[in-house]
């Protein structure tokens, strides 16, 4: 424990606890950790507890830090036994998606999310653990807070990421990571934004809103409709009627 402590204050800058002055945040101390090795692909990171006395964050802060990481795919987590350090991501995997990217058009791309991510969404209404919820709750209060739509954006990832991970199927949600890798080569910089942030009445909002109810009241098909809804909703508002 103190070498973790240790190996976190030198990286932070100094040998105090991260939150003491460092200007390093929580899941960039952890990811230079990983990226010097001090955690090999397949290793499990200490206990939350560990991590939050190295670190010196706040609970809710470490979790902000996991969940950044997870959604990167540095680590990632298996309810009940912890969390794990990824393997590197594959140059070859990185190529085949940026090739089907460039051949997959809008249309077809939100044809694809419709296949998948309502599939996702009902198996998280089954097998959701509260954890998982909370991580989708989270994401969709961080939405409404963005000040900025790049801001927006990533939170959104967050929760649709947290909607696969909610699945507790492993295959899943490494099927998830790699389409959303797809999807990013094709929405890429292409949409066009009105307002420097998103309003207070941007849809989306109220579509996680019941999403997310879906899948606490354990209604499979409701969570199926929510985000099948959403997503037609979606592609609607930024490439038209498809």
């Amino acid at each position: 424990m103190n070498k973790l402590i240790d190996q976190c204050g030198e990286l932070a800058g100094g040998n105090a606890p991260l939150g003491a002055g460092s200007e390093l945040s929580g899941a960039e101390v952890l990811r230079r950790l990983i990226a010097k090795g001090q955690y090999a692909p397949g290793d499990r990171l200490p206990s939350e507890r560990q991590l939050i006395e190295a670190l010196g964050l706040r609970r809710n802060a470490l979790r902000k830090a996991l969940d950044e990481l997870e959604f990167e795919g540095v680590i990632w987590r298996h309810v009940g036994k912890g969390t794990f350090v990824s393997a590197p991501s594959d140059a070859k995997g990185a190529r085949i998606a940026d090739d089907i990217g460039r051949k997959m058009t809008p249309i077809r791309m939100v044809q694809a999310r419709l296949c998948i991510e309502p599939a996702l969404a009902k198996e998280a209404a089954i097998h959701a653990s509260s954890g998982a919820i909370e991580r989708m709750r989270q994401a969709i209060f961080a939405s409404r807070e963005a000040t900025t739509w790049p801001e927006y954006e990533k939170q959104d990832g967050f929760f649709h990421r947290a909607v696969a991970e909610a699945s507790d199927n492993i295959l899943l949600l490494q099927l998830f990571d790699q389409f959303n890798e797809v999807r990013k080569v094709v929405v890429g910089d292409t949409v066009v934004r009105d307002t420097p942030r998103p309003t207070e009445t941007h849809k989306s909002f109220v579509e996680h809103d019941n999403i997310l109810a879906a899948v606490e009241r354990r209604d499979p098909q409701g969570a199926y409709d929510e985000m099948k809804k959403h997503i037609g909703s979606v592609a609607s508002r930024l490439f038209g009627e498809l």
